[in-house]
């Protein structure tokens, strides 16, 4: 049965796939932490998600951002919007690890400067010791509260869960609805990770009954 609009119903319409990753849509993240030598490092990601002031992120187990947030045990998720996706596809390719792990030696090169490499401004932390990105938007400075144990994926691979608690939220005034807390959706602009392709949001669609004036 045909079906001529994307999102019509029709029966038997859905196909089983196997994707080889599962990024339906997730924000990107820029988490800075602080190397064994008290150098910044910025590891770009977007397995990171929030329930309350309660950050997840989940991090292969070579991650150089992993092993940082092991031993100094506090981070800041910055989150960039549109307008950073040159920076934010420069870092993808850079890893603090030197040499880099051996399943990422074809394709990542070491960078022990990451902030001048992607043309990003350090700014002071208040409660942490690794520094914001001064051009992120949204910057939520946190402690590391709980490391899980690596589990497997079905291609071999492994990979880690970290929680860490939001201490500070710091917000570019022109995405705060004047006089309050609240992020104004409509000025926000998240860049989001779509099957490895770079997004945006575009038009408010509706409003959730849960949503804060």
């Amino acid at each position: 049965m045909a079906v001529e609009l994307w999102g019509a119903y029709a029966p038997d319409m859905h196909e089983i796939i196997w994707p080889t990753i599962l990024y339906f849509g997730t924000p990107i993240a820029l988490v800075t932490t602080l190397n064994a030598d008290g150098s910044p490092n910025i590891g770009p990601m977007s397995s990171v998600w929030a329930l309350g002031y309660t950050v997840v992120m989940g991090w292969e187990s070579t991650a150089h951002t992993l092993a940082n947030l092991e031993r100094e045990r506090e981070c800041v998720v910055n989150l960039p919007d549109h307008t950073l996706v040159e920076q934010v596809e420069t870092l993808a390719p850079l890893t603090g690890s030197n040499p880099p792990a051996a399943h990422k030696a074809d394709k990542f090169r070491f960078e022990p400067r990451k902030f001048d490499a992607a043309g990003l401004t350090e700014q002071d932390s208040e409660t942490v010791k690794p520094p914001r990105i001064a051009e992120c938007p949204l910057q939520l400075e946190a402690k590391i509260t709980a490391i899980h144990e690596p589990a497997t994926r079905p291609d071999g691979a492994y990979f880690r869960i970290a929680e860490a608690q939001v201490q500070r939220v710091h917000a570019l005034s022109g995405v705060v609805k004047p006089g309050t807390s609240h992020v104004d959706p409509g000025q926000w602009r998240p860049l989001l990770y779509v099957f490895r392709h770079y997004f945006s949001t575009g038009k408010e669609l509706a409003r959730s009954f849960r949503a804060e004036d």
